[in-house]
């Protein structure tokens, strides 16, 4: 007598036929199973989706940043254009004067080159022998030319650049004379440091030419920027230039 086996028989395994179809449903069962917890699984992308969820804040804040240093700049040069003028003005006379100070004090006090110092560098001798503050003033220079030349149009504008290109050059001599002080090594073997033009003309003959080719066309820059043209008028944007005196009109005889 023949046992029957618990649950669903084909007739192949009634038979003693091997029943190929025999797990099927159970592998299609699986199949949805898995396919289910796949389905449960976070799509990889989710995450790319959080990450970038997270940046586009940062992003968004650094984008704010430059504007707001776009903004500023816009600002400085149309509304405050004649304050920044003025401010930095100041800060190159104040400069200038300590380097007709050291002038006079050599030239016609006949001082030693050691003990014309300027005014400051009399109380502060640091002042004259750090190469730090030297670079620091270039610097400021260089920045400060940068910032206001968008206000400028026309004729100014050409001599704001000459004034801005001089300077660059200046920025660089400075820059040169800063990196031998800190590593020690002086250009052409000289006690000290040494700009590439000063091998050919002594330092404070050299910064004083240099001063007055920087101030020079920037003192044209500005004047020509008060008193422009009617056309360099209509292209600026700021309120520097001088109201043009109206003349009475001529009464008809």
């Amino acid at each position: 007598m023949v046992t029957p086996r618990k649950g669903p028989l084909s007739g192949g395994a009634l038979f003693g036929v091997p029943d190929r179809t025999a797990g099927v449903g159970h592998g299609r069962a699986a199949r949805k199973v898995s396919t289910l917890k796949e389905s449960r699984r976070p799509d990889p992308r989710w995450d790319e989706e959080i990450v970038l969820s997270r940046k586009v804040p940062q992003v968004a804040n650094v984008l704010e940043q430059g504007g707001g240093l776009r903004s500023a700049v816009r600002t400085l040069n149309t509304r405050y254009h004649r304050a920044g003028l003025a401010f930095y003005l100041f800060i190159v006379v104040a400069h200038w004067a300590e380097h007709v100070a050291q002038a006079v004090q050599i030239w016609v006090l006949g001082w030693s080159l050691p003990e014309a110092r300027g005014v400051l560098g009399v109380p502060f001798p640091w002042l004259v022998t750090s190469e730090w503050m030297h670079y620091g003033y270039a610097l400021i220079m260089l920045v400060g030319l940068v910032l206001l030349l968008p206000g400028f149009t026309g004729r100014a504008r050409t001599w704001w650049k000459i004034s801005l290109g001089v300077q660059v050059w200046h920025h660089l001599e400075h820059l040169l004379l800063l990196l031998q002080a800190l590593f020690g090594a002086n250009l052409a073997g000289r006690a000290a440091p040494t700009s590439i033009i000063q091998l050919l003309v002594p330092r404070v003959e050299l910064h004083l030419f240099y001063n007055a080719l920087v101030f020079a066309p920037m003192v044209v820059a500005m004047y020509l920027h008060r008193r422009p043209s009617a056309a360099e008028r209509a292209a600026m944007r700021c309120a520097c230039a001088t109201v043009p005196e109206r003349r009475p009109v001529a009464e008809a005889a």
